[in-house]
């Protein structure tokens, strides 16, 4: 287990052992979640370059429309049960 601090600006230093584990070099843009005893960090993975033509119709949804808070919502709780799978 290793330890860090937190700077008087909301910086932390990532131990150079873990991120040499993870490939994590200097400008790697993480995601920062709130697992409500703690944060997870987790790279940003870039994604291809798309355009509306190439996804548009592949999510084949029936049900009725989800609001933004509903979706919001959902995806709290699908990151919830992960990391609960984790500890």
């Amino acid at each position: 287990m290793e330890t860090t601090r937190l700077s008087s600006e909301g910086q932390v230093i990532i131990p150079k052992a873990l991120r040499n584990i993870h490939g994590w070099e200097a400008g790697q843009k993480l995601i920062v979640i709130d697992t409500g005893d703690g944060i997870l960090l987790k790279p940003k993975k870039p994604f291809p370059e798309t355009t509306l033509q190439n996804v548009a119709g592949c999510l084949k949804y029936q049900g009725t429309p989800k609001s933004l808070s509903e979706m919001e919502d959902a995806i709290r709780q699908g990151v919830a049960e992960q990391w609960r799978g984790c500890s």
